[in-house]
């Protein structure tokens, strides 16, 4: 698709079937397009390059250290470091000029391999922990996230390992889908000194003080009906950052989140059931919703790169 020197053809779309719902793609082929669009390290408001860049690495983080690894070398990290708890998987990669925090996002398959559903039941526990808790810095937040992060933060020296990286000059970014978009946004509340934070089909993480309060600029994307983003409801939980909205053609668009209500968030729930009741109706019930569809992660990287200038 990408000649030498320029790049010409959009990238189509991928079917999205039961088994490429989630992450990890074998046969993607991560950061290619790189040597075109280098990432801006010191970029200080959005860059398109960069979101493409970071929803890689957000799909990458599903991924085991033995696979992750060298593509994150061949992308020109030179260190890589792979932090493993019973929730949270993150991976730390950097160069000398700057670094990527990027947190895995809920599991909805076993392990590679095995039919150990641990790592499932135990994503699907912290998911339904919704009870607002002290973050610890300002404001309140969801209860599951605040544990599944405090099981890399000092447990794993997940803390530590930034500050000896932070070093004044390597930019820091912090980054994930689902899940991992969550915790990559608790990271970034209590880090704080994060050049940017992206984020990719991101549940509500907060509420009205966390969001108020928030000290690192944010890029939050939303691919069209992505029934994630409308979890926990509206109310006493918010998003935090600026709203890029992906619309059902593929569109990024700039605008203010007007979907922040329950009243819509209870919508889309019932949209979302009456399109599965349909899709059982028709004899293609083994389709799946396109709420669910919509936050698949590898089109949020395929629309993004079509979106590049």
């Amino acid at each position: 698709m990408l000649e030498a020197n320029k790049r010409d053809v959009r990238e189509f779309l991928p079917e999205i079937t039961l088994d490429r719902i989630m992450p990890p793609y074998r046969d993607y082929p991560f950061f290619r397009g790189r040597e075109l669009y280098p990432f801006r390290p010191h970029a200080s408001t959005f860059d398109m390059v960069n979101a493409w860049w970071l929803v890689e690495a957000s799909i990458l983080a599903y991924a085991g250290k033995k696979f992750a690894s060298p593509r994150f070398g061949d992308a020109g990290f030179n260190e890589v470091e792979f932090f493993d708890g019973a929730i949270t998987q993150c991976y730390l990669v950097n160069n000398d000029d700057f670094l990527i925090l990027a947190f895995r996002g809920t599991e909805v398959r076993p392990k590679p391999g095995t039919l150990d559903f641990r790592n499932v039941i135990a994503d699907i526990e912290a998911d339904l922990k919704i009870r607002l808790v002290a973050s610890g810095q300002r404001g309140k937040v969801h209860h599951g996230f605040k544990d599944a992060l405090d099981e890399v933060w000092d447990k794993k020296s997940l803390f530590a390992r930034l500050r000896d990286k932070d070093n004044g000059k390597r930019t820091f970014w912090f980054t994930g889908h689902s899940l991992g978009a969550a915790l990559a946004t608790l990271a970034a509340q209590r880090y704080g000194k994060v050049r940017g934070l992206y984020t990719y089909g991101s549940p509500r993480v907060g509420d009205l003080v966390f969001m108020t309060g928030f000290p690192v600029k944010t890029y939050r994307f939303v691919n069209n009906n992505d029934i994630i983003t409308k979890v926990p409801p509206a109310g006493r939980y918010h998003h935090v950052g600026a709203l890029k909205y992906i619309d059902s053609q593929g569109n990024v668009h700039e605008e203010a989140d007007t979907l922040e209500d329950a009243a819509t968030d209870i919508q889309l729930g019932i949209s979302a059931f009456q399109d599965s009741l349909a899709r059982m109706g028709s004899g293609l019930a083994n389709l799946i919703p396109q709420a669910i569809v919509d936050h698949v992660p590898i089109l949020y990287a395929t629309y993004i790169w079509n979106s590049i200038p």
